[in-house]
């Protein structure tokens, strides 16, 4: 079932002010998404490998590198067990709004949370294309994450390449709808917000540096301006190895796609975000 989109009240944006913001101090934050790519065994074996990637590499292990990691539902209660010994945190790629009821094919907050999930993605640019997701479902979904204790990694991105002012602008407006209703629980739980632009999703190279840092550094001063002290902005859409040295201080980690499904590819990101802290 496809809920239509309502009426919403809108809520304008911030102006870009003179300088440059820099990310809020805390650990860099890398996520990884599976996506559909991998098969249940593949995806096992990967977060086996993942796992001892995070128990031996340094920065994990002291808590200056947080790793999340989204494999598909059916590996979520498996890959909870690989990661129980290790930094590494779970999340969903999805879930429904409600609770419980009588939707066929749904997963729940309450259940994720409940096979070892503290993360959970919303609103990817894919589950609006591929299966209509409006700002209504996106904002239930985001009430349902946080009612259950989950961190919303809420996916915010402009359709169409642009400047970063009129990307900004999308974003903050996805943003605005999608927490209408959690303002203040939002206030007081994590979340995060994932800046991908639709059209650097699966492409050969991110967004230009001087695009999502000007991107990013709005979206940070209309969190704080609201008093979302733990929001965190981290950037995807073919985000890997290089692109963090080239961000610096600009946003708190990277959401990293199919760059970060070689081990390898991932172990030189976690060592990039370590020098980047030197």
């Amino acid at each position: 079932m496809i809920m239509k989109p309502t009426a919403m009240a809108e809520e304008s944006v911030l102006h870009a002010r003179p300088g440059r913001m820099t990310a809020a101090a805390g650990p860099t934050l890398l996520g990884i998404s599976l996506k559909l790519y991998f098969s249940h065994r593949e995806t096992m074996d990967w977060c086996r490998q993942v796992a001892q990637l995070a128990r031996e590499h340094p920065a994990v292990q002291r808590g200056s590198v947080s790793l999340f990691v989204l494999p598909s539902f059916p590996s979520l209660a498996l890959a909870s067990k690989v990661f129980a010994d290790s930094p590494v945190q779970l999340g969903a790629q999805d879930l429904h709004w409600e609770d419980r009821g009588p939707y066929t094919g749904e997963v729940s907050g309450l259940s994720l949370r409940e096979v070892g999930c503290t993360y959970v993605e919303i609103g990817h640019a894919e589950r609006r294309q591929l299966f209509e997701e409006s700002d209504e479902i996106v904002r239930a979904k985001t009430v349902a994450g946080l009612r259950n204790g989950l961190t919303p990694v809420i996916c915010v991105g402009e359709i169409q390449r642009g400047s970063a002012e009129s990307a900004a602008e999308a974003c903050l407006a996805q943003l605005a709808s999608a927490l209408v209703g959690s303002e203040e629980r939002a206030r007081s739980a994590r979340f995060v917000v994932a800046y991908e632009p639709v059209w650097a999703i699966g492409a050969e190279e991110p967004a230009s540096t001087e695009h999502i840092l000007g991107v990013c550094q709005r979206v940070r001063e209309w969190l704080a301006e609201r008093g979302y002290g733990e929001g965190r902005v981290i950037y995807g859409g073919s985000a890997g190895p290089g692109l963090l040295t080239e961000l610096g201080g600009g946003v708190n980690g990277l959401f990293l796609g199919r760059f970060a499904h070689r081990i390898e590819a991932l172990a030189d990101v976690i060592d990039e975000a370590t020098q980047a802290m030197v």
